[in-house]
């Protein structure tokens, strides 16, 4: 689960992580009265309007902007607000902004000038540990620096059993550069996000840039933050902060239905019981010369309500031309699957696509019986490459 930016560098603030303060506003008003509040706060006379998406790249598509008096802030406040905004994350329709963070000018002048730093902390899947990744070259896209400077980027990988020690935090400060204050500020920054990452149960902080200010202070002036799904439980406070107008409201639709379903770019809709299989099957249909449209698991329980579900998400997409269903029958009775299908057929009234049914394992021999039986416009397989074969023949 994504946060805005402005709800990540809550939850940072809330470990010690030091943080570009702002106040989130709902439209160019309360842009203002923010703005007002933060100068009697902070005494800042500049203000940064941020568009509130779950996007990056936001300063690229005119989603964050300098105010350098309260005019601006209202004027940049009121263009942001209601736009559609389009940045390299984005679709080419883009989001459309609803919020807009009104946050500090932290770029002050002072003894020394202010300097951008990347930082991440991440699992490494390849050994199973948490990492910090690191740039003294904040600002830019990491991508960019991995490919153009690949030796600018440090990591620092953490083990799980003592987290992250006292000298692992003074190694990223020193890889950096700093020195004196802020390399004491930087040591206690990077503890606290790790801190922070850990105890949130996050799957990914993001902090770009991390800025050290012209006197020596370090702080997150921005988060993207990305909350482990599958530990929300934990978190009920977390949970909450679950914004739905930023998701595909096709995936949320089947998430309420207790389907897993990611949305996909294809032609051909699928519908299989595990994730193991479902991977199988999307490679399946790209061999079959299609292109998978959706990533759905209906789970053990594929009776004839779960699958009228499945079919309902699935025939939402206009791109989709056929739909195979691949169901392994361990637990669940390929049989009661294939009644299922039949029910929700019917039920369903006429499906305007063809419908490829491969069910293998406990009974498939009946269930492939009533397939072929059932009267409807539904085609059978029980081997992977007569599916396949199936596939391949209704998008010629």
């Amino acid at each position: 689960m994504n946060l805005h930016e402005y709800q990540g560098k809550e939850l940072l603030s809330s470990f010690g992580v030091r943080i570009q303060r702002g106040i989130v506003a709902q439209n160019a008003d309360e842009a203002v009265e923010a703005a007002k509040k933060l100068t009697e706060e902070t005494g800042t006379g500049w203000h940064v309007i941020k568009a509130q998406v779950h996007a990056g790249g936001r300063g690229k598509g005119g989603g964050v902007k300098l105010a350098k008096n309260l005019d601006e802030v209202k004027s940049l406040a009121g263009q942001i607000i209601g736009m559609d905004l389009v940045t390299p994350q984005t679709s080419a329709e883009g989001k459309r902004v609803h919020q807009v963070l009104v946050a500090e000018d932290v770029y002050y002048p002072g003894d020394s000038e202010p300097e951008e730093y990347y930082m991440s902390v991440l699992l490494n899947r390849s050994n199973g540990r948490n990492m910090i990744m690191y740039s003294t070259e904040g600002g830019m896209d990491i991508e960019t620096v991995a490919e153009e400077t690949p030796h600018l980027i440090f990591t620092e990988e953490i083990d799980p059993a003592t987290g992250i020690l006292p000298f692992q935090a003074r190694k990223v400060a020193f890889n950096l550069g700093l020195s004196g204050t802020a390399f004491k500020e930087m040591t206690r920054f990077v503890t606290s996000l790790y801190k922070a990452y850990v105890q949130s149960d996050s799957s990914l902080f993001e902090i770009n840039p991390v800025l050290k200010t012209s006197d020596d202070k370090i702080m997150a002036v921005d988060a993207k933050v990305s909350l482990d799904d599958n530990a929300l439980f934990r978190h009920k406070d977390l949970a909450e902060l679950r914004d739905l107008r930023e998701e595909n409201p096709i995936e949320v639709e089947a998430g309420e239905k207790g389907l897993n379903y990611v949305d996909l770019d294809g032609n051909v809709g699928c519908m299989v019981n595990g994730a193991g299989l479902a991977m199988a099957t999307m490679d399946l249909i790209k061999q079959a010369g299609g292109e998978p449209a959706n990533f759905l698991d209906v789970g053990g329980t594929a009776d004839a309500a779960r699958v009228e579900a499945a079919f309902e998400i699935i025939l939402k997409d206009p791109n989709v031309k056929a739909i195979l269903i691949n169901i392994f029958g361990g637990i669940v009775r390929c049989d009661r699957v294939a009644q299922g299908v039949i029910d929700a057929y019917k039920n369903m009234g006429n499906i305007n696509v063809p419908i490829i049914v491969r069910l293998q394992g406990t009974n498939a021999d009946i269930a492939k019986e009533l397939i072929d039986n059932s009267g409807l416009a539904v085609l059978s397989a029980t081997e992977f490459q007569e599916a396949a074969d199936k596939v391949q023949e209704v998008l010629s």
